[in-house]
């Protein structure tokens, strides 16, 4: 662990712990770190997920922390099905660390008194700050790119395997979020 990370982000991300590259470990801890230390946050299991989307649909319960772990587990096992069917074509490493850290700038986005977001939320969109925190944290351009490209609110589509299976994932932990709330999907 480095010294500037929390000590418990492998009990609220689990799978940071599957991370056997050190740096990337390191990194992903730290950048959680910085977003922690640079907003009011100080609890992550307190973040939402997206608030005035909850609030549209009546899902005040939805978390920042359930809905990455939700796109952890979705990515692992879209990439262990291509490893399986396609050999050694993605990382898993890079797909474990892109999904843990895709949403960071949430924290910087939504504060906890501003329940409908922050101007940076208006005015950059996501996920412009999350880029800025990987670099803080000395994490690979591979990942600022997954956080850059994970979301329609960017210009960049994925442009490695990597990145094109985090995209789809956060795209189905949403689409089931939303499911809770509707009946048709297209109606979100």
């Amino acid at each position: 662990m480095t010294d500037t990370g929390p000590a418990d982000l492998a009990e609220t991300f689990p799978a940071l712990e599957d991370v056997t590259n050190r740096t990337l470990r390191d990194g992903v801890r730290d950048a959680w770190a910085t977003a922690l230390a640079e907003t009011e946050w100080d609890d992550l299991d307190s973040v939402p997920w997206l608030p005035d989307e909850q609030e549209r649909l009546g899902l005040p319960d939805e978390t920042l922390v359930a809905h990455v772990n939700d796109v952890v587990e979705l990515s692992r096992a879209l990439t262990e099905t291509l490893r399986e069917r396609r050999g050694d074509v993605v990382s898993t490493d890079l797909v474990v660390a892109g999904a843990l850290i895709h949403d960071v700038s949430k924290l910087y986005e939504f504060a906890p008194d501003s329940p409908g977001g922050t101007k940076r939320y208006d005015l950059l969109g996501h996920p412009y700050v999350g880029v800025h925190v990987c670099e803080a944290a000395g994490l690979p351009v591979e990942l600022a790119h997954v956080v850059l490209s994970h979301t329609h609110r960017t210009a960049v589509d994925p442009a490695t395997l990597e990145a094109t299976l985090i995209a789809r994932a956060d795209q189905v932990a949403a689409a089931a979020i939303r499911s809770r709330a509707l009946d048709d999907l297209r109606d979100a």
